[in-house]
């Protein structure tokens, strides 16, 4: 797409200088403060189902199978707060099927208060892995067995909520995916304000962008919420918000009342991916930012400078120490 008729200027581009733009003040790595714990997943690990982690409730009436999922990394342990207090609570689907499931157990129980980041998988990112010609590869892998023990259940799914949350300062937000269905389900959830349209990553499918999810003529449809930092109270809040209104929104616990705002649709329309080891924004960008002019320098990746292709880009979850290959920022447009 293009804004006022003018091509989009290359995202990537030689730098024999640095942009005048953006003065470089290279981001040092926070200091985070766990403001929560971590939750004892002990009376839940072993599920109800024979899968470990894996909890079902069936109501007994007609109606969509829906899921909350968390702890796709293990660091990422606010859904999981939420998914045992409802557990606790005992809580009962008034129409068809309710599962909740903790997904990286192993790389949970890795967790450790001095190396909050470690855990985050024990082999590969889990939610790469989405795939299943992915999964019959011979590798060996954690992540990927407990992939394959789930993935035959997550075919039975209609609506799907996955809880995350992020390393840097960022505003919550939704992730839909690429299809409008899911875009559909984060605006019937309604909070937080900003729903983000995207295709994922260069390194693998997410669950919600598994076939199942992604396919029109099955009817399922999924979403993603990124709550805030990590351990910060108020993503705990968040997600125990969020979860309130998607089950209300599937019409199988409570109700979604009307929250008076629209969320805002933003639409990714690049995705950087880090060529070398040194990519370097040129200060704190947060999360949700938008940059007004095209073409200004946001960040440098050995010899080239990485551009905002138009006028009022937003900036979507930059990773200030992203790896060679793996997503450094996604660049998009404000579109609803």
């Amino acid at each position: 797409m293009t804004s006022a008729g003018r091509e989009p200027l290359p995202v990537r581009a030689p730098a024999p200088r640095l942009s005048e733009t953006l003065p470089p003040t290279p981001p040092r790595l926070p200091t985070f403060t766990l403001e929560i714990s971590p939750p004892d997943l002990s009376p839940w690990v072993a599920g109800n189902t024979g899968v470990p982690g894996l909890h079902q409730f069936d109501s007994g009436r007609p109606g969509p199978h829906v899921a909350v999922s968390a702890l796709m990394h293990g660091n990422e342990y606010a859904g999981a707060i939420v998914l045992a207090e409802l557990l606790r609570a005992g809580v009962t689907p008034r129409r068809g099927k309710l599962s909740l499931v903790f997904l990286n157990l192993a790389a949970f129980a890795r967790f450790d208060f001095e190396r909050p980041i470690a855990s985050r998988f024990v082999d590969e990112d889990m939610n790469r892995l989405w795939r299943r010609g992915t999964l019959d590869q011979p590798v060996a892998s954690s992540e990927r067995d407990r992939v394959r023990s789930l993935i035959g259940f997550f075919d039975t799914i209609d609506m799907l909520l996955d809880l995350h949350s992020m390393l840097w300062p960022s505003d919550p937000l939704v992730l839909s995916g690429p299809s409008e269905a899911g875009c559909a389900l984060a605006r019937e959830i309604g909070t937080p304000p900003l729903i983000v349209s995207d295709s994922g990553h260069a390194g693998g499918p997410r669950l919600i962008d598994y076939e199942r999810f992604v396919t029109p003529s099955t009817g399922a449809r999924a979403c993603l919420l990124e709550a805030g930092q990590h351990w910060a109270a108020a993503t705990l809040a968040l997600t125990r918000k969020v979860v309130s209104r998607f089950l209300g929104a599937c019409d199988v616990i409570g109700s979604a009342e009307a929250t008076g705002t629209r969320p805002r649709v933003a639409e990714v329309t690049e995705c950087v991916t880090a060529r070398t080891t040194s990519l370097t924004f040129l200060r704190n960008f947060r999360g949700g930012e938008i940059i007004p002019l095209q073409g200004t320098v946001i960040a440098l990746d050995g010899p080239e400078e990485i551009r905002t292709p138009y006028d009022d880009c937003m900036l979507i979850m930059p990773n200030h120490r992203a790896a060679r290959g793996h997503t450094a920022v996604r660049l998009a447009r404000v579109v609803a």
